[in-house]
């Protein structure tokens, strides 16, 4: 593993390196991406990269330095055997005042890289009690506010599943704390709309764009409640790439089912014609 931040290449990770007055850490004000890495190379950066702009933009902190991001990027990964990985790209609105109001100073930027093992082909979710607000002043945005997901990722896990998936206040399906959502009902594969409050995934977009023309893929709200009722549960995210689900709450499903492994079998296609997609 290795830690940049604001221009500087930490000699560890556990090295102090940010003010306790960060606004990052006081309130969690800031956006962050995570980029896979696949054979030593940042996979679609230029798409995480355009979303950090998007968080960074819709929460008001400023304008990220991509070029230095890019630097960062580049010394953290260098001397590092990567031939699978994720790069943690953290942006913050700088120190500030013990309480909402921010600072008004320049922005943190942090870069952490580190090698990893592929998460499993087939995993469990389980839905949670707690909706997600698609209303919401954060909606849509990919910002350091996680302490709601890490509750839920904790309570899947207390329940032997990976991820939890959160209704939003309609009850629809809207995603999971790290991953959007697919599902098939009748040979359909149906995600959520952008309008349900989902952040717009990257694995999502390019699922979307390169399953059209083979699968009957269309954006489509629906009750949470489907996922126990659908053919098949599918997990899309920047490591997990396209995940079957064998079990949703105490149902279990075929997995990976025939629509799954047609979507990994595109992915695994498109993806291996170019990194940066």
């Amino acid at each position: 593993m290795k830690t940049w931040v604001n221009g500087q290449l930490l000699k560890s990770p556990e090295d102090p390196a940010i003010s306790p007055l960060d606004h990052g850490m006081i309130v969690g004000d800031g956006v962050f991406e995570t980029v896979k890495i696949e054979d030593g190379q940042p996979f679609a950066l230029t798409r995480h990269l355009d979303r950090l702009l998007r968080s960074a933009d819709g929460l008001g902190i400023g304008k990220p330095d991509l070029g230095a991001i890019r630097e960062g990027i580049d010394a953290t990964m260098d001397g590092q055997d990567l031939p699978f990985g994720r790069i943690r790209i953290t942006v913050t609105s700088g120190r500030g005042p013990l309480g909402s109001p921010r600072g008004g100073g320049p922005l943190t930027q942090m870069v952490i890289t580190e090698p990893g093992t592929r998460p499993p082909g087939v995993t469990s979710v389980v839905t949670v009690p707690w909706p997600r607000n698609e209303r919401g002043a954060l909606s849509g945005l990919k910002t350091t506010s996680y302490a709601e997901n890490a509750l839920m990722v904790e309570y899947a896990a207390a329940r032997g599943a990976s991820e939890a998936v959160i209704p939003n206040t309609r009850g629809q399906v809207c995603e999971g704390t790290g991953s959007n959502v697919f599902y098939v009902i009748d040979d359909r594969l149906i995600t959520p709309t952008l309008e349900a409050g989902p952040l717009a995934g990257v694995t999502r977009a390019l699922v979307l764009e390169w399953c059209a023309g083979e699968l009957d893929v269309v954006e489509e709200d629906g009750s949470i409640e489907l996922l126990k009722s659908a053919e098949e549960v599918i997990l899309v995210g920047t490591t997990r790439d396209v995940q079957a689900v064998a079990r949703v709450d105490d149902v279990e499903l075929a997995a990976p089912g025939p629509i799954t492994q047609q979507a990994q079998a595109i992915w695994a296609r498109e993806a291996a014609k170019g990194i940066d997609p």
